[in-house]
């Protein structure tokens, strides 16, 4: 009686209950395969040499197995965050796991170095990737803003003067400034952006040689400009530009390699697009329909 009266007690029941829960998550949480951790020699061997790599020596015995713990402890958070769906969803993991997964495809890639033939028809088939920068020479004269709202007119005046005087006009004591070069020689496009900026280098790349051209407009001023040379950026030899030829060469393959994957992929996987209209005018006759609406009464309810 005095066992039955104590069974009847809530906080006997709750111990009970409690052990009983225990008991099966004991039985059932005990030392699987699945929950098992393993570390193998070869694990061992990694956590040391990437210690070596840190650190320029050998870990100690302490060193090594704080290493192997922290190993566990990972191990034990990826498990456990997988076992409460933590890992869907989350577009870092996602593209990181797309990134391990093209990686190991590469891997997998024919990695032959490519021959002289096919680096050669690669640099014919896309040249504009390996030119040379363009070189100018050319002479200006600058006019400064200090002329305030004369500077224009200024301008155009002196462009007039040079016209007439054609490419023999002696610039030397023209210009505002003696600090910016009256005269460039075999210089490339490159310096002629970073001396008076991108727009006036681009507009010179433009203009026919040997005639003054103007104003241009630079963070100085304005410029009356006359292209004497102009040499296009040269073509280089595969031999002076082998490495860059490579490099391109190889990602290009890789990235087509990747392609012909997913293709292949995708032919696997039924992709259905669903229409966003489509959606929203099914959505809209489902509200409106008199059977969808619980507001909604028989003719003549109210009567």
């Amino acid at each position: 009686m005095r066992l039955l009266h104590w069974l009847r007690e809530p906080l006997v029941q709750f111990l009970l209950i409690g052990a009983l829960l225990f008991a099966v998550f004991d039985l059932r949480g005990g030392d699987t395969a699945e929950q098992r951790i393993v570390i193998t020699p070869g694990q061992v061997d990694a956590l040391a040499a990437g210690w070596v790599r840190t650190w320029n020596r050998q870990p100690t015995e302490q060193e090594l197995k704080a290493q192997i713990d922290e190993f566990v402890r990972e191990e034990i958070a990826v498990r456990e965050a997988r076992a409460l769906g933590l890992d869907r969803d989350d577009t870092v993991i996602r593209r990181r796991l797309r990134q391990k997964f093209e990686f190991s495809a590469e891997d997998s890639l024919e990695a032959k170095l490519p021959t002289d033939a096919e680096l050669q028809a690669y640099l014919d088939t896309y040249p504009d990737n390996f030119r040379g920068d363009p070189r100018l020479s050319l002479r200006q004269v600058h006019l400064g803003t200090q002329r305030g709202s004369a500077l224009l007119d200024d301008a155009r005046d002196m462009l007039g003067r040079l016209e007439a005087a054609g490419a023999s006009a002696d610039v030397s004591a023209l210009g505002d400034s003696r600090l910016l070069p009256a005269r460039l020689d075999d210089t490339t496009a490159t310096e002629v952006a970073r001396i008076f900026g991108e727009d006036f280098a681009g507009a010179l790349l433009k203009a026919e040689t040997g005639r003054w051209v103007g104003p241009l407009k630079s963070s100085y001023g304005l410029h009356l400009v006359i292209v004497d040379r102009r040499e296009g950026g040269r073509l280089p030899a595969l031999a002076d530009v082998r490495p860059l030829v490579e490099r391109d060469f190889m990602a290009d393959r890789r990235r087509r390699a990747l392609d012909a994957m997913y293709a292949k992929l995708l032919t696997r996987y039924p992709v259905l697009i669903e229409p966003a209209a489509a959606s929203a005018a099914g959505a809209s006759a489902a509200a409106s329909s008199p059977a969808a609406s619980p507001a909604a009464k028989p003719a003549g309810a109210e009567r």
